[in-house]
């Protein structure tokens, strides 16, 4: 139970979401795509380059990177490649031409993390992200009493995989 310094004049109940995540994401050459990801309780680095994210990856903590299989200074996933030898502990998604077999095929076997579709539907990228994270779902915070309130977290369940 937490205590806040409110007045007593809040209504009975109100509900807000608080999230308290330390997750940094890299998200290189996805454009658009990466708005996405807004929403979510995470430090978003945004990179259109392979050579800005080498540079991103040696200044800040990162725990996740999603990178475009083909980029404009690093073709046939050398992002990647580089990311899962100098680092093979961070997770990685990477992004392939929809139906293009050879780069799911070269993704995988590098051992990515994740392998999706340029054209995914926002709500499985998202889903697919928080997976990686640990980031599943938060009821919220409700106010109790008027001035405390409850935090609920609902931990993953089975059925959620």
């Amino acid at each position: 139970m937490l205590r806040c310094a409110c007045p007593s004049t809040y209504p009975e109940e109100v509900v807000a979401t608080v999230f308290i995540i330390d997750a940094s994401v890299l998200a290189v050459g996805l454009g658009n795509k990466s708005d996405a990801l807004q929403e979510l309780p995470i430090r978003l680095f945004v990179m259109g380059t392979g050579t800005q994210a080498v540079r991103c990856l040696r200044a800040e903590k990162i725990d996740t990177v999603i990178s475009r299989w083909e980029l404009p200074d690093m073709a046939d996933g050398i992002l990647l490649q580089k990311i899962r030898a100098a680092k093979p502990a961070i997770p990685t998604i990477a992004f392939i031409k929809p139906g293009d077999q050879k780069q799911e095929a070269a993704a995988r076997s590098l051992g990515v993390s994740a392998v999706l579709d340029e054209d995914v539907d926002d709500t499985h990228f998202r889903r697919t992200v928080c997976e990686l994270l640990g980031i599943y779902r938060v009821k919220g915070i409700k106010a109790v009493d008027g001035c405390s309130v409850r935090m609920d977290i609902v931990q993953k369940a089975d059925s959620d995989i």
